[in-house]
């Protein structure tokens, strides 16, 4: 079955079709990195990270590109409120950025480029559209002219009174059209700048991904995505910049994730109702939060609240004893002869990859897997499960975990080896009929917070 992808741009799901065939020039918008990222931020940066695993877990080549924008207004003003360099301010929260993202699960980009390394592709690019009429300077800024590019509007299409309505433009008697969008900002006094043409300045928003995602994917893209606040102005002033540029198709496929409401209210900076993921993650496991913004459709409104959250905690946990129980059987069953060759792993494969392979619906392919979880126990608890079955039900699952970013990392913790002592002196204490001895090693694991099951293949152990 082919991979359908819902185009932004032409607003219908249409067959996944890689320019070059096997590989993928995927471009996804990064953060500003002035502050760290917010719940918002987070929901396309990994559910792109789950598009990205799934286009190679389905075997194409996939080169993966997320930019940090880290030169802009916010950075400058929060460089002036500390006192230091804006450098200083965007270099701590990319750090920032890798490690919350890394805790998501979200892997790291092929490349990650930043603004402020790019200077020489992006006036290259400026230079480019003056030349050909499509961009004008004004006294060190440089303009880009809209009514020169005739298709814009074609992604947000809307019409062109409401454009002017809704345009982020900054109030200026240098444009010769309101929708005109800034290329490049002259300094003002004080801020960080560098050399151009027009005089000392630095880029305006858009055109950063414009260049940069020409340089390391080309003309033409597979797939740009982001969050749906992006596609005006910023990915529509990306795609008038980028094809009065170069004279080609920007993206084939134009991808775009829903908001996140605040118990039912849309987030906002401005309401005080957002919630930094830094934050968040001292609260909740980081498996729970992907775990649920994964548990809705990707074009969805997704509600946040610490009940749902609590909910998708026992989702989460529920799969996760399941996998355990597997592994527990593997491990210490006894297994005799088996005439069975296994499951069909097609089989089990199916419903998750046809959700996936449809728009990448991880609210289904999930169901998917609470499905798998749920014959996995059937099995178990038929008391006639062999070898070859319960492997391939735990490969599977696993394998899914993996695509999805879910897969639970082996345990580190460090009383593992006196926690299995303990459990195996209490298993030996009972056999002995030594009660009193089996009590107290019990209460020694309830103070060290472990809580035993015991199980048909002997006692398992986890934390509260």
């Amino acid at each position: 079955m082919a991979i359908r992808i819902y185009n932004t741009l032409t607003r219908q799901k249409e067959e996944f079709v890689p320019q070059e065939p096997g590989k993928v020039r995927m471009y996804v918008c990064g953060p500003t990195v002035y502050n760290y990222f917010h719940i918002g931020n987070a929901r396309p940066f990994m559910f792109f990270d789950v598009v990205r695993r799934y286009l190679k877990f389905r075997g194409f080549d996939v080169l993966y590109v997320q930019n940090f924008t880290d030169v802009d207004d916010k950075i400058i003003r929060v460089a002036k409120e500390e006192g230091i360099h804006p450098q200083a301010v965007a270099d701590r929260f990319i750090q920032a950025y890798m490690q919350d993202s890394q805790l998501l699960g979200i892997q790291k980009a092929d490349v990650h480029p930043c603004v402020t390394e790019h200077m020489q592709e992006i006036i290259e690019m400026i230079e480019q559209l003056i030349k050909q009429g499509c961009a004008y300077a004004v006294d060190g800024d440089v303009y880009f002219r809209t009514n020169r590019f005739p298709d814009y509007g074609k992604l947000s299409k809307q019409p062109l009174e409401e454009l002017l309505a809704g345009a982020r433009i900054e109030v200026s008697e240098k444009k010769e059209n309101p929708l005109d969008f800034t290329l490049w900002k002259a300094a003002k006094p004080g801020e960080v700048y560098w050399p151009s043409p027009w005089g000392e300045g630095r880029p305006g928003w858009h055109i950063e991904c414009s260049a940069m995602s020409k340089k390391y994917l080309g003309e033409t893209l597979d797939i740009h995505a982001g969050g749906q606040d992006l596609i005006f102005p910023h990915h529509e002033n990306e795609i008038a910049q980028s094809e009065a540029a170069n004279q080609e198709p920007f993206a084939r496929y134009w991808m775009h994730n829903g908001y996140i409401n605040i118990n039912n209210e849309k987030m906002s900076k401005s309401q005080g109702n957002f919630i930094l993921v830094h934050d968040l993650l001292k609260k909740f496991e980081p498996r729970i939060v992907r775990f649920f913004l994964l548990s809705a459709h990707y074009r969805n409104p997704v509600n946040f609240s610490d009940e749902l959250i609590q909910q998708a905690a026992q989702g989460l946990e529920r799969i996760d004893t399941a996998m355990a129980n597997l592994s527990h059987w593997l491990t210490t069953a006894e297994k005799g002869e088996s005439d069975s060759k296994g499951i069909d792993r097609e089989a089990l494969r199916a419903k998750f990859l046809e959700a996936m392979d449809d728009d990448f619906n991880t609210a289904d392919a999930i169901a998917a897997i609470f499905e798998l979880v749920r014959q996995a126990n059937s099995l178990l608890h038929s008391g006639q499960a062999n070898p070859a079955d319960v492997r391939a039900y735990f490969e599977v699952i696993s394998e899914f975990l993996d695509v999805l970013g879910l897969a639970k990392k082996e345990s580190t913790d460090p009383l593992a080896v006196e926690i299995e002592q303990l459990i195996e002196e209490r298993t030996t204490a009972r056999k002995n009929r030594d009660f009193a001895r089996a009590d107290q090693i019990r209460d020694r694991l309830t103070e060290l917070g472990i809580i035993l099951e015991d199980t048909p293949q002997g006692v398992r152990w986890k934390r509260k």
